[in-house]
């Protein structure tokens, strides 16, 4: 008699679960402790191993299809043998136990998909639609790994590595007993380094690409029709292109302000271009506090460039909550920067040094700022330009191709993620999640992206990052909310790493204490913010932090210390 294979039960409060992926289809033979399938509940995926021996005979829930659980979803036994069908009524027919096994039906082959774009949006979709058994081609016009392994997260880190390690030596060294001499920045051997570590990336991804049996075409692609496209090759010859489904991921280009002057003068250089230079200036005015501008501008303060910041706004770091944003203003004045607010651009002109910047200050005067370069990294725009979305026909707001939550364009069949996608983040880490969902959605599971999780982390001194509501949204919602902060001082790790600068605050809700935002600076940040994540995910409540054991000593024990400054009982701070 045939076995039943039911929906699990893994976890106390589990009623239903989500068919991810068969790992076998009908008609394979099957053992014991083999992986039959993967399902997902709403905080996990598991693989389920198969209980017996025998055939694959009925598969009654496919992929994208959610089960309660110990309801039948396949049955397992011997060729040949019935089955009741999903609804239990019908029964299959029983082939003669002499008669050859039917041949498979024939298959139209796997399915085609077409990824515009190998930064790290597109490589991972072309990577993941693969994985699940696609036929993937990847078009890419320049440099795999796009702007974040060629000219943005990844070089910008490099430098700001090299930064460090001048800080500790000049800031931390004496005191902690490392007497170091002569220390001088070869700012060409940064560049190099930056370089090197870039080809290193990008040569993995091809790599991986070619791993997975991911097709890459070195051209451009431009629409010609709604699912059509034609592809521009690096030799100059023309192919027109077509698939099941397409996953535009073109990503983002540098905008340039219209400010008087500024085109004209060729010191003034965007991020691309501070990546770049070949000699360290001895000044450098930055126009605005946002995005990748902090993070540069603390590398080159770091390597004894005179850093000057001006800003229309009366603030700076805008993605933080303002108890980070103090800390890090704080910090970088420290550094020797100056800082400018409320104080508009208004037009550049030439100078001996380099480039003028001048400006209108909070009281109307016009200022005016010299330095040899200017860094100039006002926001980013979505790279669709080129190709042709009229044809297309997508929707799109000045370029931003509009998206659901699924990566679907309004165009059955074409999909768009990262920064060419209207009103997300515009992040390295968002768009490989948004990578992941369009490549599952082609292929039949039910995935959707949630930016609720999504964290920012900014690579200031010290770092700063981000997940869910600052203070500042809470009050602007109206929510009924808890405040914990916890200082790094107070936090032996972070003492010794840094001097204890730094805090890490928690925002929870009043009524039931879920987390609803986590801000951090001070060491490793980036890093300790996927905690927050994670809790922001799993809908965790501050005792659920507290009653979790964190290592000792390590600066995550201040993420559990701020939980219980929630309650106002931290143990190793006042509690106010």
């Amino acid at each position: 008699m045939a076995t039943e294979v039911l929906m699990p039960k893994m976890g106390l409060t589990m009623t239903e679960g989500t068919i991810e992926e068969w790992k076998k289809k009908e008609g394979d033979a099957v053992k014991a402790g083999e992986i039959l399938f993967s399902v997902a509940t709403d905080k996990l995926t598991n693989d389920v191993e198969c209980e017996t021996d025998g055939t694959l005979l009925k598969i009654l829930y496919g992929p994208g299809e959610t089960v309660a659980i110990k309801k039948v979803i396949a049955w397992i036994g011997q060729p040949g043998e019935a089955v009741p069908d999903a609804e239990g009524a019908a029964a299959l027919a029983a082939a003669p136990a002499a008669a050859p096994a039917a041949a498979p039906a024939a298959s139209a082959g796997p399915k085609t998909v077409l990824v515009i774009g190998g930064g790290p949006g597109g490589y991972v979709a072309a990577i993941r639609a693969a994985q699940l058994g696609a036929k993937v081609t990847l078009v890419e016009k320049e440099h795999l790994g796009g702007t974040c392994l060629n000219v943005g997260c990844i070089p910008t880190k490099c430098l700001l590595h090299s930064a460090d390690l001048i800080n500790g030596i000049k800031n931390q060294g004496a005191d902690i007993g490392v007497k170091v001499s002569g220390v001088e920045v070869d700012f060409p051997q940064v560049i190099a380094h930056k370089d090197a570590i870039s080809k290193k990336l990008t040569t993995g991804v091809a790599g991986l690409l070619k791993m997975n049996k991911v097709t890459k075409i070195d051209g451009t692609a431009v629409f010609t029709a709604p699912k059509a496209v034609e592809v521009t090759k690096a030799d100059g010859s023309k192919e027109s292109m077509t698939a099941d489904a397409i996953i535009v991921a073109s990503g983002s280009v540098n905008s340039t302000p219209p400010i008087p002057g500024l085109k004209e003068n060729p010191n003034c250089i965007d991020s691309t271009g501070a990546l770049a230079l070949k000699e360290l200036p001895k000044s450098m005015i930055v126009i605005g506090g946002g995005g990748i501008r902090p993070e540069l501008a603390c590398a080159y303060a770091a390597f004894g460039t005179k850093i000057t910041v001006v800003e229309a706004l009366d603030h700076v770091l805008p993605m933080l909550d303002g108890d980070q944003t103090a800390i890090g203003v704080a910090h970088m004045k420290k550094m020797g920067m100056e800082f400018n607010l409320e104080c508009p651009v208004q037009a550049v002109e030439s100078s001996p040094v380099g480039a003028k910047v001048i400006c209108k200050n909070k009281a109307g005067e016009t200022v005016s700022f010299e330095a040899e370069k200017v860094l100039v990294a006002v926001g980013r725009k979505a790279n669709t330009a080129g190709l042709n979305l009229e044809a297309a026909k997508l929707d799109n707001d000045r370029g931003r191709i509009v998206v659901n939550n699924k990566m679907e364009t309004s165009v059955p069949g074409v999909y768009a993620i990262g920064d060419c996608v209207k009103g997300y983040a515009l992040l390295a880490h968002t768009a490989m999640a948004m990578g992941e969902v369009a490549a599952e959605q082609i292929m039949g599971q039910n995935s959707t992206y949630d930016e609720s999780t999504n964290p920012t982390c900014v690579y200031i001194e010290p770092e700063a990052a981000s997940v869910g509501l600052t203070e500042e949204q809470a009050k602007a919602k109206g929510i009924d909310y808890v405040v914990g902060k916890f200082p790094m001082v107070a936090n032996g790790r972070a003492l010794i790493l840094n001097g204890g600068e730094g805090m890490v605050k928690i925002i929870a809700s009043k009524k039931y204490n879920e987390v609803l935002g986590m801000h951090i600076i001070g060491p490793d940040a980036s890093d300790l913010i996927a905690e927050g994540a994670l809790a922001i995910r799993l809908e965790c409540t501050v005792d659920e932090l507290i009653s979790t054991i964190h290592s000792h000593p390590t600066v995550t024990e201040a993420v559990r210390e701020c939980a219980l400054a929630v309650e106002k009982r931290c143990i190793h701070s006042g509690n106010k």
